[in-house]
């Protein structure tokens, strides 16, 4: 027990120091409010309608950062949304998070045009058990480019809210374990 507290501890102090100048700058700042949909049409405003839960927000604004956040969907909807059961939870016990989990693709510009398609599409050929987490942003990027500091339309963005939407953890990039054992030992607090 007392290993993994100090690797984890170590892993955190790792991904903080290897954190871009991005993810600082946005530390402890509240989440810009962000006027998002489901597929199926229900309005949803970030942070506003979180209901005071931590909540995981990936945003993505081009196909290649699109393709960069789909990464972290079966690992965020297996850890937070719906864990499996199965022995290796039944041996080791296995840790309950009441949190939101959003993926954002962030139509903007002349892409705002595919919006309702995206929607179609995504109703047709994805899991429905991500579709409920999957929200649809139309409108300008600027505002969010600039109060949440994009350095790279390339990359998604993630970021972990608290209750009360300040942003308390930020990265960029593919998923990977190391970020993950972050946002989890942020949820679990």
């Amino acid at each position: 027990m007392i290993k993994s507290r100090i690797l984890l501890a170590g892993t955190v102090i790792f991904a903080l120091l290897s954190s871009t100048s991005t993810d600082a700058q946005v530390l402890q700042t509240q989440f810009p409010e962000m006027e998002t949909s489901t597929a199926d049409g229900k309005v949803v405003e970030l942070p506003i309608d979180t209901n005071g839960k931590c909540t995981l927000l990936g945003l993505a604004f081009s196909k290649k950062s699109e393709d960069d956040l789909n990464t972290w969907m079966e690992p965020v909807y297996w850890t937070f949304i719906d864990k499996p059961d199965g022995k290796v939870d039944q041996l080791f016990g296995s840790q309950q998070y009441d949190v939101n989990a959003f993926f954002v693709p962030m139509f903007t510009g002349i892409k705002t045009a595919a919006t309702k398609t995206a929607k179609k599409q995504a109703l047709k050929k994805m899991d429905p058990r991500l579709i409920p987490s999957i929200l649809f942003y139309r409108g300008k990027l600027k505002p969010y480019k600039e109060s949440l500091d994009f350095k790279k339309k390339d990359i998604p963005y993630f970021f972990v809210l608290d209750e009360n939407g300040t942003i308390v953890y930020a990265t960029s990039g593919r998923y990977s374990d190391e970020k993950m054992a972050i946002v989890e030992d942020l949820v679990s607090q």
